[in-house]
């Protein structure tokens, strides 16, 4: 069995304009995939995902996948871009759980790293990337989502 510590680390950086979108733009579906960031995933230190993402996008993906999140059931997460059709391989970007673990994959992987997780541990850090990813996504382009939601565009599979 292997004991090695599995530590994820997640990073983003937007590389929008904060003048890109305001609270006015809500219904505004171009706008709302004209804002983008750098997302990076870091396995162990290691890098392992980088790439510039639609981050309203990605961001409703995540909010919905914690909304669906309970003690009795973890479902699968998986991110699809509207940008992106060649799905062939699998989601942008996944995580999979399976008994007390779960697996993260991703079809733009930079690294071929072991990526399997303590379930609590990696839930745990999804969901704080959800709450940071709105703080930031508010405080940065000075927008309330609440108000963006239901306009946000998600690609399902």
């Amino acid at each position: 069995m292997d004991s090695i510590s599995r530590k994820i680390n997640f990073d983003y950086n937007f590389i929008s304009d904060k003048k890109t979108i305001s609270n006015k733009d809500k219904r505004n579906i171009a706008a709302i995939l004209a804002v983008e960031a750098t997302l990076t995933i870091r396995i162990n230190a290691e890098l392992y995902f980088e790439t510039e993402i639609a981050i309203l996008e990605f961001y409703k993906c995540l909010w919905k996948w914690t909304e669906q999140v309970s003690v009795d059931c973890i479902p699968e997460f998986h991110y699809y871009t509207v940008e992106y059709a060649d799905y062939e391989d699998g989601a942008i970007l996944s995580l999979m759980p399976f008994s007390n673990k779960a697996r993260l994959k991703s079809i733009w992987a930079e690294k071929d790293l072991y990526n399997i997780f303590d379930l609590n541990y990696i839930v745990q850090e999804f969901i704080l990337l959800e709450k940071n990813l709105k703080r930031d996504i508010e405080d940065y382009f000075e927008i309330e989502l609440e108000k963006f939601i239901k306009y946000i565009p998600i690609q399902r599979s």
